[in-house]
């Protein structure tokens, strides 16, 4: 993947690709009910934040899915200098087809990356690569507030029009073969600290970049931003805590 690629130019390098944090990644892990699992799989990994967050905790191997070989290479070098090399193991994978390539997953994991599929397609996808009472731990933007200010509502109808209410996750959920047995909201610092900060003033950097893919991301992410700001708490990111029946 050539380094000139948008993705790589804008998140490349980022210790955080999207809200969240290593203590709530361990605290959602302390919510559920048991903590010996025989199949782990962190999919739609990214770079891996959280993957050396649960391979450390865990004290097993982490299977990290992503379609993005860079952000894979970068988690490799981070489980070399964590030391956690023995319990990382990547695969270059889309989520799509992540049955066909594990099963009896006795705990799934993806943070924010159920949206790619969006959150209903996502378990009903992954349904059968999960083991019957394997656990599925996944956070997706959903509204928290049905009086979010209308630029807002534009601005995730075309980014996300796939997003839904906690109700309706929870429902999407129950209909797709789970029990849900928690949830979780982001605190808005979750978006703040080392990831808006960070990604804001690499985006203005990036806005007179000579590839237009480039300049084009970076508006993008700076909307994003400020429709963050004007949003209040009519969105954030939840937690769903599943068990497969």
């Amino acid at each position: 993947m050539s380094d000139c690629d948008p993705i790589n130019v804008m998140y490349g390098g980022l210790e955080k690709l999207g809200p969240g944090d290593d203590y709530i990644t361990r605290l959602m892990l302390q919510k559920l009910p048991r903590r010996q699992f025989r199949l782990v799989v962190d999919v739609g990994c990214g770079s891996g934040r959280q993957t050396l967050v649960l391979a450390r905790e865990l004290d097993v191997v982490v299977h990290a899915v992503d379609n993005f070989a860079p952000f894979l290479e970068e988690l490799n070098q981070k489980a070399r200098v964590a030391g956690l090399s023995d319990r990382v193991q990547t695969h270059c994978l889309d989520m799509a087809v992540l049955g066909e390539n594990f099963r009896e997953i006795d705990l799934l994991w993806g943070e924010g990356s159920a949206y790619n599929l969006g959150f209903a397609a996502a378990l009903q996808s992954w349904f059968p690569a999960v083991a019957p009472g394997g656990y599925v731990v996944l956070s997706e933007l959903s509204w928290l507030d049905d009086e979010a200010h209308d630029t807002v509502r534009e601005f995730w109808a075309s980014a996300y029009p796939g997003m839904g209410t906690i109700e309706e996750n929870c429902q999407a959920a129950v209909t797709a073969g789970y029990r849900l047995f928690d949830t979780y909201t982001l605190p808005r610092t979750s978006w703040e600290n080392g990831y808006y900060d960070i990604l804001r003033p690499r985006a203005e950097a990036l806005l007179d970049h000579a590839d237009s893919a480039v300049r084009a991301l970076a508006r993008e992410n700076l909307e994003e931003i400020d429709i963050f700001q004007l949003a209040g708490d009519s969105y954030g990111y939840v937690f769903y805590l599943l068990q497969r029946n």
